[in-house]
């Protein structure tokens, strides 16, 4: 039925493969154009309009070692790195 088709990337200009799986996808969601760009523009243009999240630094709780978290720390709290945290979580 499908066959895979290279298109030509409109913002770089690089050849890409719209493989038969991916027609098909297209086909079941309803989608009638084809992609006109390739992954790589496709994944660039999604994540331009989203904001940058703001990582602080901190230091976790349980092993010591440094953590990016994406909230400003307080002394109350225990802070804990994601390793910590998924073992703690996973024991429950």
């Amino acid at each position: 039925m499908y066959q895979d088709i290279t298109l030509k990337c409109k913002d770089c200009g690089k050849e890409f493969v719209f493989t038969a799986g991916e027609q098909e996808f297209y086909a079941e969601k309803g989608f009638q154009n084809q992609p006109q760009r390739c992954r790589d523009c496709r994944n660039a243009k999604k994540n331009a309009t989203k904001p940058q999240r703001e990582l602080f630094d901190a230091v976790c709780a349980k092993c010591g070692k440094p953590a990016k978290i994406p909230f400003q720390p307080t002394s109350d709290r225990p802070v804990y790195c994601s390793d910590c945290f998924a073992a703690m979580k996973a024991g429950e």
